[in-house]
């Protein structure tokens, strides 16, 4: 029996977000249920999925490792498309300033926030970032997280930057999660800058952006597009760069202010568009146009207090929606999966079928892999997640509890939590 074929039977439910790419507007409710479902995985990759008596009229139990789901149902593995997690330091004290009412804004231009963390992260060694980044992701596999994005940003300057990318490198080698890195250079003006915003931006497309793109650390670039941090001309401009460089384009847009980060990401057809409390209508309606990917973060919002994005506006105007944790030390420090369910089920009013596909197919579209992940298709790899519950449905009833049971990644059980 080979390593990575394993055959599912008798689940009460397969729902396999079927498709290939992002789902847009009403699209997103239909995620393709298999009752008393089987799926076969071969060497890593979906064989098949179907109704368990059809499948196991054609396929031997004998040639797999076979995992009996009664009452139990199974969905493609999460993919959170939006997150900061190799990061040193923690930033609890500014949490509680938080609390007591002080703004993102406020807290960095005392010094802390973005700056805090760049600290810690230039200080940390590779050795304890790597052991950071896996106690991280091993968190992430427990709550059905098979593929992750990881941004760096948190150094700021040559060596930390190129530090956070080659982390994630060796943590994609070394992790049952597919790590996905993106370069975020433009998180932040450091310190030794201020002042110097324009050289600050030179400096990383001149010095750092090359160095990434020819050593293939990072397949995204990113931007902080926001009041008092990259205006929409600079992100153009270091956007358009990394693209002549070869890499496809993210964008953090209009998260504190309305700034026209939105509209900026559909002019360049940036893979997709992240944050977006504050987006106007046109931002809205240029990126469903346009086929931007609309990542929304309502840990992030509700950890800061902020109103969360307009996600059933968003969808109900043609967008397609993904949802992410921003996993990162400060203005969300949670991978909580079934925060996001909760969230987007109860307060962004997104059914729960929209909020499934925004975790899977959409999730994978946001990286720009829904060809590979996000579904249960054939050809795809075998990433599933099997609920301790007959259906999907409850993902948000359970609220706030992580009712994963087990995981598997390409193929291979690489969690399990006991529960028989």
């Amino acid at each position: 029996m080979k390593k990575g074929n394993i055959l599912i039977k008798n689940a009460s439910q397969i729902v396999t977000c079927s498709g290939n790419k992002a789902k847009f507007g009403k699209d997103m409710s239909d995620i393709h249920i298999i009752e008393n479902g089987s799926v076969v995985i071969e060497e890593g990759l979906i064989k098949a999925a179907g109704k368990t008596e059809d499948i196991l009229s054609k396929y031997d139990e004998n040639n797999y490792e076979v995992l009996n789901l009664e009452n139990k149902c199974v969905l493609p593995g999460f993919v959170d498309s939006h997150t900061h997690f190799v990061f040193g330091g923690y930033r609890e004290e500014e949490f509680s300033w938080r609390l007591k009412g002080d703004s993102y804004m406020d807290i960095m231009n005392r010094g802390g926030g973005i700056a805090n963390t760049v600290k810690a992260t230039r200080e940390a060694s590779r050795g304890e970032l790597i052991g950071l980044g896996k106690k991280r992701l091993d968190s992430m596999l427990h709550f059905g997280v098979t593929t992750v994005e990881g941004k760096s940003g948190y150094g700021l300057d040559y060596d930390t930057e190129i530090k956070q990318l080659e982390v994630m490198k060796e943590l994609n080698d070394i992790h049952p999660v597919d790590v996905v890195s993106t370069f975020l250079g433009a998180h932040a003006v450091p310190a030794e800058y201020k002042g110097k915003q324009n050289d600050y931006i030179d400096f990383m497309i001149e010095k750092v952006m090359p160095y990434v793109a020819e050593n293939e650390l990072a397949e995204f670039c990113d931007v902080f597009c926001e009041e008092g941090v990259f205006s929409v001309e600079e992100s153009r401009k270091i956007l358009l760069e990394a693209k002549e460089l070869g890499m496809k384009l993210k964008i953090h847009a209009d998260e504190i202010a309305s700034l026209g980060g939105a509209e900026l990401g559909a002019e360049l057809g940036t893979v997709s568009a992240d944050h977006l409390l504050h987006a106007s209508d046109k931002g809205i309606k240029d990126m469903a146009e346009r086929k931007v990917v609309s990542t929304l973060l309502p840990t992030t919002a509700f950890c800061l207090r902020e109103p969360f994005a307009k996600g059933r506006y968003m969808i109900d105007n043609g967008c397609g929606v993904a949802l992410a944790t921003d996993f990162n030390p400060g203005s969300g420090f949670t991978n909580s999966i079934p925060l996001i369910f909760a969230l987007s089920a109860i307060y962004m009013n997104m059914t729960i079928e929209e909020t499934i596909t925004a975790m899977t197919i959409n999730g994978a579209a946001a990286l720009d892999r829904a060809d590979t992940i996000g579904s249960i298709d054939v050809g795809k790899k075998g990433d599933l997640v099997v609920l301790e519950y007959p259906s999907y449905k409850f993902l948000p009833y359970n609220t706030g509890v992580n009712i994963v049971e087990k995981v598997i990644k390409n193929g291979v059980l690489v969690y399990s939590n006991g529960i028989k």
